[in-house]
């Protein structure tokens, strides 16, 4: 019998990354994954799965994608507690509004270190286990923002470098049986765009997609769990967007 495969899943507690988590014990994975500083969060995240499927194998960690030193460790503790992984999905992301002229050192730093360079960091930590199966999964999550928003320069330029570090990473690793791609999400209901978005671009969203309406996070992470899968087997280097056919931002 075919043991279950695993996923490690930055930024499982809210949002998109609890989708997946939720969305891959449905589809019988075992499911690593890590939050910041929510316990309750994530405590909140497991007991859902246990709904799902009470005998899921699921484990969460403390961890901020920006310490190198963290990430790695903890990528240690996956591995010995799962006994190896299968499947990476850098989720882990922060968004902050602001014009570039004003946007601070601290805050450009936090969203690139978050977005961008932790989602390296992770990818780099769980690369050599996916070499020596000579089969992964590595899933960025990027956005339609990567191609510009007003008042986004930052969240637009760490999403972008996911799109780049992908195509860099499906070539590096194709070889070795691990596909890289990115899904950019449109507009979905989540608690980032509920903190981050006003009533106007909620409006602009759902008049100009040409589903009028918000994404669902379940329509989301279902398609995020078909590109994990054999299925996708073929499709590496890849941006799908997952946008309702809205592909840009205001």
């Amino acid at each position: 019998m075919k043991s279950p495969r695993t996923v490690f899943i930055s930024g499982g507690s809210r949002g998109i990354g609890q989708a997946v988590v939720l969305e891959s014990i449905r589809q019988g994975w075992q499911v690593a994954f890590s939050y910041v500083s929510n316990s309750q969060a994530a405590d909140d995240t497991i007991a859902l799965a246990r709904e799902i499927n009470p005998d899921a194998v699921i484990r969460a960690w403390a961890l901020d994608v920006r310490d190198s030193k963290a990430v790695d460790t903890v990528a240690d503790e996956v591995l010995d507690h799962f006994n190896g992984i299968d499947a990476v999905v850098p989720n882990a992301g922060v968004s902050l509004n602001g014009l570039a002229y004003s946007l601070t050192d601290a805050d450009w730093s936090r969203v690139i270190d978050t977005n961008l360079s932790g989602a390296f960091y992770v990818c780099r930590a769980f690369l050599p286990e996916l070499v020596a199966n000579r089969w992964g999964r590595i899933l960025f999550v990027s956005s339609i923002i990567a191609g510009g928003a007003t008042g986004q320069v930052a969240y637009a330029a760490s999403k972008a470098g996911l799109i780049g570090m992908a195509t860099a990473l499906a070539k590096e690793y194709g070889a070795k049986g691990i596909t890289t791609n990115v899904v950019a999400p449109a507009y979905f209901a989540t608690d980032m765009t509920r903190d981050t978005m006003s009533e106007g671009l909620v409006d602009y969203a759902n008049k100009f997609c040409p589903l009028r309406r918000l994404g669902k996070l379940e329509e989301l992470a279902q398609t995020m769990l078909f590109l994990l899968s054999d299925a996708a087997g073929y499709i590496n280097g890849e941006t799908v967007k997952v946008s309702g056919g809205l592909d840009w931002a205001p």
